[in-house]
This record gives C-alpha cells, structure tokens and sequence, in this order.
C-alpha cells in the first residue's frame, strides 16, 4: 500500500512539473544599436572622460585631441593672405607721369595751333610761304599722335596693372578655403558623443596618439533593446508589423519575468535556423528573421536569451518548445 501511494504522489508531482511547461512560439537574444565612435583626427589624446557603464547624452563632449599643429598651419595661411595685398602693383606714379607729358604734349600742342593761326594770317597777307603753314600743319599733327600715344599707354599700364593684381588677389580664395577647412579640421579636436547612451567598451586611453578612424569607444542606447527571434514560415501568417507580443526572459528557475516588445521588423528572406538555436535536426529548417522592440527596465542585457509568445496565437508550431 505505501509503494502504490509513493507511485501516486511521484505521479502527480510529475504532472504538476509538466503542467508548469511554458510553450512558446520564437526565441532569440537581445542585442542593441551600438555605434563605435572613431578619432576624427590624429594626434595625442590630451583628455578622455569615458568610462564604461557611463551615461553620455548625444553632443557631450568628452574629450580633446592635440590640434596645435593645425593652429599653426591656420596662422601661416592668415599670414600668407594678409600679404598678397603687398604684391599687389601700383601704377599710380607711372600713371601721373604719363598725365604729366600729355598735360606737355597738349601745351604743344596749343602752341602750334596758335602759331599756325598767325602763320595763316601772315599767308593769307604774302607775309609768309606755304611752306612755313605746312610745316607747322606737319608738326601739329605729329604732337596729336603723340598724345594719342601716350594715352594709349595710361590705358595699357591700368589694364596690365588690374590684370596682374587680379592674378595676386585670386590667390586669395584658395587660401581662405584652407583656412576653413583647418578650422573645421581643428574643431573635431574636441571627441563629441553622438548619441545618448551607455557606453560599452573603452577601447582608448589618455595620452595615447591616436589617427582618423581609429575606435575610441563604444556605446548604445540601452534604454530600448531588440530582441531577434526567429520564426517558422507557418508563423508568418499570425505575425505582423507593430504588433504586441509578450516577450519572457528567465527570473528564477522556475519563473519568467515578462515584457511588452512590439515586431518592428520581418525578414523578406528565409534563412537556416543559426546553429546556437535549436537542436541539430530541426538546424536544417528555415526560419524568418524578426526584430522585437522592448523597452528596458534595466534588466535587459545585451546577449540574454528570450522566449517570445504572441498575443492571442492558437496553437502555434514553436521552434521555442
């Protein structure tokens, strides 16, 4: 009698056991966004304030990198455009002086035309020969060349002279590009954080020379993680974007701990089940992809296990049994 109740009772325990059997419908773990943040310039790390575990918002600043190299390449482009004003040419005296012979040429010239009137008087009279009225003809129109000439080359020495200061002066632009582009150059001296999160790994350390793309540290926003199940395609069908689901992670041996996720993302594609999923005869099945969203209370961590069950799923064929 007492063996017949021994059997009974290790009979029901087994029943309660099995009764307590959570059936679920995908599995998967949880993983994060994370952004590696790089140097964006090379030279000494002058102050580096990450840990990690530290809580860094988007736009801190949380260190500074040795920019004094690029300071002075700045000052000597500065230098060097404050001195093209200096190469410049001035005409100005070579201008007055050419303005100085025509004011003579034009006294000549006046002259001549005075002593041309008397000298037409004079042959108009039988005072003077025709000859004498040509020569001083001759000569008029030799002084109108001239200032003809010499206005020729005011307007040659203005144009030479503006074309070779243009030629200086558009050197310029060049250089103030270089300038900008030192200075955005030195403005990545400070490490700005680009997003809001924690920070993961801390890859470098004050004091080191550190050169663009060089990792620095890594950080996610952990207050939101993603759980990427897998799902079978006859699943497809009772699955949904933003749809709720009930995802569970372990809170003893015997307990779950759930959350509320939202599908924010289906695989188009099928894949095999990942060999850390499942047992090695049901690794050959294809599996769909998907991305749960959950918000987290701190519990969550990057690489935890959970089970998924779907809300309102009837009888569902799970990878997770």
């Amino acid at each position: 009698m007492k063996k017949i109740v021994n059997l009974l009772f290790i009979s029901v325990l087994a029943f309660a056991c099995n009764s307590k059997k959570e059936v679920f419908d995908a599995s998967g773990s949880f993983e994060a966004d994370e952004v590696i943040v790089s140097s964006e310039l090379s030279g000494q790390i002058l102050t580096f304030n990450v840990n990690e575990g530290d809580s860094l918002a988007a736009g801190q600043a949380v260190g500074t990198i040795d920019a004094d190299n690029l300071g002075l390449q700045k000052e000597q482009v500065e230098a060097s455009i404050q001195s093209l004003s200096q190469k410049t040419v001035n005409v100005a005296p070579q201008l007055q002086l050419l303005r100085d012979q025509i004011n003579v040429q034009q006294a000549q010239l006046a002259n001549l035309l005075h002593e041309r009137d008397r000298t037409q008087r004079l042959v108009n009279a039988d005072a003077a020969t025709g000859k004498q009225l040509d020569d001083i003809t001759a000569q008029i129109d030799v002084v109108r060349k001239q200032i003809a000439v010499t206005q020729q080359q005011i307007n040659v020495q203005k144009t030479a002279s503006a074309s070779q200061n243009r030629s200086i002066l558009s050197e310029g632009k060049p250089l103030q590009k270089r300038a900008a582009q030192l200075e955005q150059q030195m403005s990545k001296s400070k490490i700005i954080n680009p997003v809001t999160g924690t920070v993961l790994t801390r890859y470098a350390e004050q004091g080191e020379v550190t050169s663009p793309g060089k990792a620095m540290y890594k950080i996610a926003d952990l207050s939101t993680l993603t759980l990427r199940a897998y799902v079978t395609g006859p699943q497809l069908s009772q699955i949904k974007l933003n749809q709720p689901v009930e995802v569970l992670i372990d809170n003893s041996p015997k307990d779950y701990k759930t959350y509320s996720g939202t599908i924010t993302w289906i695989s188009p594609k099928a894949e095999f089940t990942p060999k850390t999923i499942q047992t090695k005869e049901e690794r050959a099945n294809l599996v769909y992809a998907v991305k749960i969203k959950v918000r987290n209370d701190g519990y969550l961590k990057i690489g935890m296990f959970g089970e998924v069950r779907f809300k309102n799923s009837n009888d569902v064929s799970s990878i997770g049994k």
